[in-house]
This record gives structure tokens, sequence and C-alpha cells, in this order.
């Protein structure tokens, strides 16, 4: 298995690190990708992804942190060229629920990350919360004139979002959210998500998957988003395992 999206730079997993990895090979995790948000986190980033051979780490800036952060797309190339295990752009995308950030830093934000991970030909993370039709549009101009390597993290968007982000080849991120019972429109949507499009990942520390929730998330919690997604996509959870894992292998390496 492959956690392809947690943030380890957050308490209480920074501050329980080596058991945190323990946990994680004892349940058969091969890779962790740890995530960066902020300009300040990617200190720490740096760190984590030295402590083991399995943790691996992004650069870039969140949406709910753009109105104080946005950079050009030369910074990022220069923070993630800097360091061969810094493997992906983003947490990037657009949030529009929440007003951390004023709208149009946020787009500045996704675009200069985009630029970044067409110059590096890496894979851009992409976070989209209530803005399916600014994510799809802005990525759809980008994807037409180069390749873009898109990730869909923590993936909740509707069905059509979905159809639309696979006409740009995307990449889907399963997290425990599909567990939740309340998430029935979900389960639906990542039925019909092709089995060579999707990765698992935690989010952790947050989202923690049923039967964990209530708890602090962790990267060795993957196994219940797996086995919910083996159950939707009706396949034995070790063929999924695989799948996802070479999905992730071929995305990233």
């Amino acid at each position: 298995m492959i956690d392809s999206h947690c943030h380890l730079d957050h308490d209480p997993l920074f501050t329980n690190l080596k058991q945190v990895i323990t946990n994680s090979k004892k349940v058969g995790i091969d890779k962790i990708l740890t995530i960066c948000t902020t300009v300040q986190s990617f200190e720490n980033i740096i760190k984590i992804i030295k402590v083991d051979n399995m943790i691996y780490g992004t650069f870039g800036i969140h949406p709910h942190e753009t109105s104080n952060n946005i950079l050009e797309s030369s910074e990022i190339k220069k923070s993630v060229n800097d360091n061969e295990k810094i493997i992906g752009v983003g947490e990037t995308g657009l949030d529009f629920y929440y007003n951390n950030s004023d709208k149009d830093s946020q787009i500045t934000s996704f675009k200069n990350h985009i630029e970044a991970a067409i110059d590096l030909e890496i894979p851009l993370i992409v976070h989209s919360r209530s803005a399916e039709n600014d994510t799809y549009s802005i990525l759809k101009k980008y994807y037409q004139k180069k390749k873009l390597k898109i990730l869909m993290h923590c993936f909740t968007g509707s069905k059509d979002f979905a159809h639309k982000m696979l006409s740009l080849d995307a990449m889907f991120s399963a997290s425990g959210i599909i567990t939740f019972k309340n998430s029935l429109d979900l389960q639906m949507t990542f039925k019909e998500i092709p089995l060579d499009k999707l990765l698992i990942e935690t989010d952790s520390p947050f989202l923690a998957p049923v039967p964990m929730r209530g708890k602090k998330n962790e990267p060795s919690y993957i196994q219940y988003t797996l086995n919910k997604l083996a159950d939707l996509k009706n396949i034995n959870k070790s063929k999924l395992d695989k799948i996802t894992t070479d999905n992730f292998n071929k995305l990233f390496f």
C-alpha cells in the first residue's frame, strides 16, 4: 500500500513520527507522500523525508494560505529541484467553501503551481472544493497546451466533475471519506472511475476512516480505505492494493 497524501508535519504525527512509521510498515505500507501546504511547513517536510527511505514529499501552497503566500513558478521549481525526494507540486488548487483566501489570489497561485508542474514534468496535487467549474476550466486550458499530470487529492466532487477530469487524464485519490455512511453519492462516483486512475490516501491526521472515526488519523489507517474501495469496485483487496501501488509508481516515478 501507498499513502499518496498525508501531513506528517502536523501533530500528533510529527511528534510521534517514529511510531507512525513503525505502524505504517506493520500494515504493509511501502511509501508515504507527505504534503507541503505553506512555505514555512516545507522546512519540516525536508526533515521528515530524511527520516526514512519510504517517505517522499511535495512543495506547494494550500489554497487556504494564498492571501499571504503567492509564489512565482520559478520559486516553486527551485524548491523542488533542490531536493530529489520532492516528487510533486502541491497541495494547490481552489477552495471557495471557506473564505480563508480570496478567489483571485487562489487562482493566481494555482496557475503558478500548474506552470511549475508542467516545466518540472511532475504531478500536480489538486485540492478542489466548491470550485468545480473554475478548477476544470483552468486545468483544461493548460492541459490542451501541454501534457499535465493531474492528481485530484481526496476527491469528493460530483460525478460530472469526475468525468470532466477524466477527459484531462486525471488520477483520483480516495480518502477515508468513502467509508462514511453519508457518502453514498461519492461511493457511486468511485464505482465509475477506472481502476487505472485510482490511488488511495489518508489525508492524515484528518478524516479518519470508519472504524477509526473520532481518532486522529494516521497512514496505517489506509487499510480501511483500501478495503472499502475494494468492496465498491468488487475486486479482491490484494489485487486493488497492487493496482493502486502500480498507479502511484507510474505517476510519480
